[in-house]
C-alpha cells in the first residue's frame, strides 16, 4: 500500500477508533462525526487504491457512485449513504433553525459506528490485496 493510501486508511482507522470512544462515553454527536468521516476517509483511500482520483466532498453517497463506477464494491449500500450523508452537518452544527430536527440517539450512534467499522475493515483488506 502506497504512503498516501496508507495516511487515508490510518485516518479512517482513527476516526473510528475515536467513534467507538465517544460512544462508549456517551458522546452521540462526536461518535456521529467521527463514523461519517471514518466512512469518507476510507472511501477516499479505496479511491486511491482504484486509481480513482480523489473528490473535494463530504457525500459519502457520491464517492460510492464513483467507485462502484470503476466497477468495485465499497462496502456500504444506498440506505445507509443516505444515513450517513444526512448527519454530516446536523451532528457538526447546532443549526435547529436551518435544517430538519435533528434528534441523534445512541442507536443510530451504534448503526453508523457498525457501518464505519465495516467500511474501513473492507477498505484496508482491498487496499492490502493491490497492494497499492
Amino acid at each position: 500500500m502506497n504512503a498516501e493510501t496508507r495516511a487515508w486508511l490510518g485516518y479512517a482507522a482513527e476516526n473510528l477508533q475515536t467513534a467507538t470512544l465517544c460512544l462508549q462515553n456517551g458522546l452521540v454527536n462526536p461518535c456521529l462525526q467521527n463514523a461519517q468521516q471514518a466512512v469518507e476517509k476510507a472511501l477516499k483511500g479505496l479511491c486511491l487504491v482504484r486509481g480513482l482520483p480523489l473528490r473535494r466532498t463530504h457525500s459519502i453517497g457520491g464517492l460510492r457512485a464513483q467507485i462502484l463506477a470503476a466497477g468495485a464494491n465499497c462496502g456500504v449500500d444506498n440506505d445507509e449513504c443516505d444515513l450517513l450523508d444526512s448527519i454530516y452537518l446536523p451532528s457538526k452544527y447546532p443549526l435547529g433553525s436551518i435544517l430538519p430536527h435533528f434528534e441523534p440517539s445512541e442507536a443510530m450512534a451504534k448503526q453508523c459506528l457498525a457501518i464505519a467499522e465495516r467500511v474501513v475493515r473492507d477498505a484496508t483488506q482491498q487496499a492490502d490485496e493491490v497492494g497499492t
